[in-house]
């Protein structure tokens, strides 16, 4: 099983190549709010600043999974200011940590892998005072809203006109 751990400040190219990987994914017109194209052009400052606050922030962190062949899987937790407002333009409710950004690769899915990264995003932020969770799918990513609700997700009700579409907001209380 491959280790599960937070990204260090010095992964800055590591981690451009797990997201351009999942940039490649055949759902991923419906999973990410960016394109390959978009990601890739981004620059090293881009990758280098989203490395060292993924490893040293206590709004972001990123966890990855790390094989011997390298990564193969990531989320990434947001814990936002409370009434600050999120990607979607949503004021964010106090004590809830968002979780976004997540990637398994094909051939990791299915071995419990985006349960470990969940429970390592979920653990460090309850440890600064989040007691919820929640994240947005797009309504026809069904493939994501059953590994989601395996981990103890559920909708909410409340749907957001996104850049790629309808989303649906999923929540998890502990």
């Amino acid at each position: 099983m491959p280790e599960v751990r937070r990204i260090r400040a010095d992964e800055a190219s590591a981690i451009r190549e797990l997201r351009l990987g999942a940039l490649l994914d055949p759902a991923a017109d419906i999973a990410f709010l960016e394109t390959r194209a978009q990601a890739a052009a981004r620059d090293d400052d881009f990758w280098e600043d989203r490395a060292v606050s993924g490893a040293t922030s206590e709004r972001v962190a990123q966890f990855v999974a790390e094989t011997d062949a390298g990564l193969v899987g990531t989320v990434t937790v947001l814990r936002p200011e409370p009434g600050a407002e999120d990607y979607f333009g949503r004021a964010n409710p106090s004590g809830r940590a968002q979780m976004v950004a997540v990637y398994v690769a094909d051939d990791h899915r299915g071995t419990g892998l985006l349960g470990e990264l969940f429970a390592a995003g979920e653990a460090w932020a309850a440890g600064l005072g989040s007691a919820e969770f929640s994240l947005d799918t797009h309504v026809r990513n069904m493939r994501a809203q059953q590994a989601y609700r395996k981990l103890g997700y559920e909708p909410t009700g409340r749907t957001i006109h996104g850049p790629i579409g309808l989303e649906i907001e999923m929540l998890k209380r502990p």
